[in-house]
């Protein structure tokens, strides 16, 4: 599945990075791993296979779909 970049705010060109797969239209997020052990321990019905991570609200709110 190819991947499409929506926009990053990161100066050098690493992350945070938003992405749309192009097939389907989901939205990946590119960010700091969250290792705020109360943090992760607040989080609510866990998978095993998912990542949970960190970007400034700023991202969204300039390159999240409106739709």
């Amino acid at each position: 599945m190819a991947l499409r970049l929506i926009g990053t705010t990161s100066e050098n060109g690493n992350c945070p990075t938003l992405y749309e797969v192009e097939e389907t239209g989901d939205i990946v997020v590119q960010g700091e791993r969250l290792t705020n052990p109360e943090h992760v321990a607040e989080l609510r019905a866990v998978k095993d296979t998912e990542t949970f991570v960190v970007i400034p609200r700023e991202l969204l709110t300039r390159f999240a779909p409106k739709e």
